[in-house]
Order: C-alpha cells, then structure tokens, then sequence
C-alpha cells in the first residue's frame, strides 16, 4: 500500500510552479527502492499542478529519471 499525503487529496489552491518543481526535484534525488511507488504518485499530482506545457517539460526529466528507477529496481527483484 502506498503512502499518499492528505494534503495532495485536499482541493485547494495548488502549489505554485517553482515549489512544485523544487518538489519534484527533491522527490527524484531522494527516491529509494523502498519509496519509489509513492513518490512517483506524488510526483504525478504534482506535475498535474502545472499550469503550462513549459513547466511540464521542466519536470519531465524527473519523472523519466524515476520511471526509469521503478524499471530497473523491478528488474533486479525478477532475477
């Protein structure tokens, strides 16, 4: 079961665009193997906070860096 902050599930005003990245940043540089389910949802809620294309892509090389984790950490548990 993954974890989820109240705070992602609670409408509100979002998070202003350079938070949300400064966010997504974090999450990518402090994943583990153990977290990587939950922060990667959290990224995901985050990136749908963005209001343009252009902050999206700003955050898209993390999000590649994690779905690129998940892979290969789900690699490692098959073999």
């Amino acid at each position: 079961m993954a974890f989820v902050p109240l705070e992602s599930l609670k409408p509100g005003p979002p998070p202003d665009p350079q938070s949300a990245l400064s966010e997504v940043r974090r999450i990518y540089f402090k994943t583990t193997r153990r977290t990587i389910e939950h922060d990667i949802a959290h990224a995901i809620e985050l990136l749908k906070s963005l209001p343009s294309e252009e902050e999206r892509e700003k955050a898209s090389v993390y999000m590649e860096g994690l779905a690129e984790m998940r892979r290969e950490w789900a690699r490692q548990n098959t073999t």
